[in-house]
């Protein structure tokens, strides 16, 4: 019952005003941008930081972690491109961004508050290492293997610097990159400092999640269903099993990294693949209709891991 109380209700009851307020025109799409804005760019980095900056770091990192989820994320990143070509007769361009609707969780607005509202300070560090990781990794090869497809001409190398520029631009980046600094060299956040991310931080995770909610309005179920479904399904049951089995069969990962790790993965598609879906106009409303779907399916997903996952 403190599960449900605690952390069930209030994520998933938040989400759900933000999206109500949106459908009835209360909150409408300049307020929800507005919004996103302050939490991307203050609320979220500012709760990182502080997290991370007053963190226990660990005595060395724990790969398995970074391994049992990637391996994970482009296990059903590949299945969702064998599933596109052999079931649906998708080209490799849209393949790909099959792929990522399948591989790419929505770690900004949902994780960072479903993780930190369920474990608290200590989840930030397994937060961080994900994070870091998460857009370096899977975006290059989804964008080479659509550039690839359509013929274009730039080089991987251009392509990676333009991506490296774009993350290290993210101000939630900056925010664990800073906090990490200080928790490596033992520095203690100076009290006013302090007080101005404890407060704004605080308003993180409700605001991340009446965004989230809100934007959900833009997107809706449409046409046939058997794609959207094939990327759900990848999303939230075979990409958090693959990553439990991996953590606990074949790593040696601490409970509180599987945990976060296998929470990670079962959260719905990111909003990332259905940018990538419109950019290169493949698959739009199969993405579209996985995001939507996938998020209505993680509010009894997620529930039963929260149930299960206890580190």
């Amino acid at each position: 019952m403190d599960i449900i109380f605690g952390i069930i209700l209030p994520v998933f009851g938040t989400l759900g005003l933000g999206y109500v307020a949106a459908r009835s025109g209360v909150f409408d799409e300049a307020a929800n941008r507005g919004l996103s804005v302050f939490v991307f760019n203050f609320a979220l980095p500012l709760m990182l930081f502080r997290a991370i900056a007053q963190a226990e770091l660990p005595d060395a990192m724990p790969w398995g972690y970074l391994l049992s989820y990637y391996i994970g994320a482009f296990g059903v990143y590949a299945l969702a491109m064998l599933g596109g070509r052999v079931l649906f007769g998708r080209r490799l361009g849209e393949q790909a961004v099959l792929g990522l609707g399948a591989g790419f969780s929505n770690t900004g607005m949902l994780g960072i508050p479903l993780v930190m509202t369920a474990y608290g300070p200590p989840a930030a560090l397994p937060l961080f290492v994900m994070i870091a990781c998460h857009s370096l990794l899977m975006l290059p090869p989804t964008t080479a293997l659509i550039e690839a497809a359509q013929g274009a001409r730039e080089g991987l190398g251009p392509m990676l610097l333009k991506l490296t520029k774009s993350v290290l631009g993210t101000p939630i980046i900056w925010g664990l990159s800073c906090g990490l600094a200080f928790a490596l060299l033992g520095i203690d956040i100076p009290g006013p400092l302090d007080a101005v991310a404890k407060g704004l931080g605080s308003a993180a995770t409700p605001c991340a999640l009446f965004a989230l909610g809100a934007s959900l309005t833009r997107y809706s179920l449409g046409g046939n269903l058997r794609e959207p479904a094939l990327l759900v399904a990848l999303k939230a049951v075979v990409h958090p099993a693959i990553v439990w089995l991996l953590a606990t069969q074949v790593f040696a990962v601490p409970p509180l990294w599987v945990a976060t790790g296998v929470l990670l993965a079962a959260l719905p598609a990111g909003i990332t693949p259905y940018l990538f879906a419109q950019r290169y106009g493949a698959c739009q409303s199969t993405v579209a209709s996985a995001v939507f779907l996938s998020t209505l399916v993680s509010v009894g997903t997620l529930s039963v891991l929260l149930f299960v996952l206890r580190p």
